[in-house]
């Protein structure tokens, strides 16, 4: 999943509205999922986001309960070549197990070779999921994502050249309603990764001609769940934690993939557990919003720093030269340097955040002009005042919503 669909206004729908999702007599207790060898404590997963899942905040959700966060996709030439961005991809804290990679690319082989390279070379990883449901353009004009939806036989010998590269690790497939309407062809997708020994799929229940518009079809993922044998993971419009629990009942589904309803939201994770257990989820006040803000700016300088960069394996492909437009060189970062460049990335995170919030228009205004963590605090101290009161300047704002998923 891009960017480009989290800016949609699609996933603030009700965010803030209150009220039980389930009864404490439909509560059945937390359930673990078992992918193989993994077992998982519970069915509330991170989905991959292409430009948003980095650890810091992959650590935010794995806190607020998410039993597992995948990277964002990794090019498969990109670990076979050298990429100059691979190895950012793979950084995370030593102790974020398990530790889940999410692969891409169109020729099986260097597929499964850059997986083979992950997992022995910048380990330790404990599961692998190949992409084959990104739409975008670019990816999917060299037979990438979802372009391998269109033929089965292609999708099953992906799946099975990776699971013989990373074996024992489980292999998982990340998957579209089909590449059209014409070609909703999911279950047979889903069966023939299961042929090629992948252990589950997780189903975005939208066509790549959709994109991210109009409705995702949950009746694919009941569809898909009665044609495999495997575990199927259900996304596609949880925007909220009722959401989620109401595809669950739906569609059999093992899991639910959370992606537009996380961001700016990691309380979505807590929630869902506390639904489960039959219990109402504690509210989120402000002084635990903007901690929490406050916290993913810092643990986003970290980042940017280098705190947990990952050394080149010995004999692995060497990057390409620094390209003057092609991005900052991460490695000759200064303090200062690195923390206007996490603010700077970070700032379709803060906009998530504030989304929906009173003062968030305000903040929308000002948020090109914020570029360090103290301009940050200083704008949440002016629009989002730590005692909870309602600055005048704001006080007359329309709130943002309620919105639905046809906006």
């Amino acid at each position: 999943m891009s960017v480009g669909a989290l800016n949609q206004d699609v996933p603030f729908t009700a965010r803030f509205a209150r009220g039980r999702a389930v009864s404490s007599a439909d509560a059945g207790g937390i359930r673990p999922v078992q992918p193989g060898p993994l077992t998982l404590p519970n069915r509330y997963f991170l989905a991959p986001l292409a430009g948003v899942s980095d650890w810091p905040f992959r650590l935010l959700c794995r806190e607020m309960g998410a039993s597992i966060a995948h990277t964002e996709m990794i090019s498969s030439h990109g670990l076979v070549h050298g990429g100059d961005q691979t190895l950012a991809y793979l950084e995370r804290p030593p102790d974020e197990r398990p530790f889940a990679i999410q692969v891409f690319g169109h020729d099986a082989d260097v597929l499964a070779e850059g997986a083979r390279i992950a997992a022995e070379k910048y380990g330790p990883i404990d599961a692998v999921d190949i992409n084959m449901g990104c739409p975008v353009k670019k990816v999917c004009s060299h037979g990438a994502g979802a372009a391998l939806l269109k033929d089965p036989y292609v999708a099953e010998r992906a799946v099975r050249k990776v699971v013989d590269a990373v074996a024992p690790l489980p292999v998982t497939v990340k998957l579209r309603a089909g590449w059209d309407e014409e070609h909703r062809n999911a279950p047979e997708i889903a069966r023939a990764c299961e042929q090629g020994g992948a252990v589950a799929i997780g189903l975005h229940p939208r066509t790549r001609a959709q994109m991210y518009r109009g409705r995702a079809d949950w009746s694919l993922i009941t569809a898909t769940k009665s044609a495999v044998k495997i575990s199927v993971w259900g996304s596609g419009d949880l925007f909220t934690a009722k959401d989620a629990l109401r595809m669950l009942a739906e569609t059999g589904a093992d899991a639910a993939r959370i992606a537009r309803g996380a961001c700016g939201y990691p309380w979505i994770f807590r929630e869902l557990l506390a639904l489960e257990r039959g219990e109402d989820p504690p509210e989120v006040t402000v002084q635990e919003w903007r901690q929490t803000v406050l916290r993913h700016v810092d643990l986003a300088v970290q980042e940017k720093l280098g705190r947990f960069r990952l050394v080149r394996a010995e004999g692995a492909p060497r990057p390409r030269a620094f390209r003057p437009n092609g991005g900052h060189a991460q490695l000759e970062l200064s303090a200062g340097e690195a923390e206007r460049a996490a603010v700077r990335e970070l700032r379709k995170h803060l906009l998530w955040y504030t989304r929906g919030r009173r003062g968030g228009l305000a903040f929308r205004r000002i948020a090109p002009d914020l570029h360090t963590a103290a301009d940050v605090r200083a704008a949440l101290d002016r629009f989002f005042p730590e005692d909870g009161s309602i600055p005048a300047e704001v006080r007359d704002e329309p709130m943002q919503g309620p919105l639905t998923a046809q906006d």
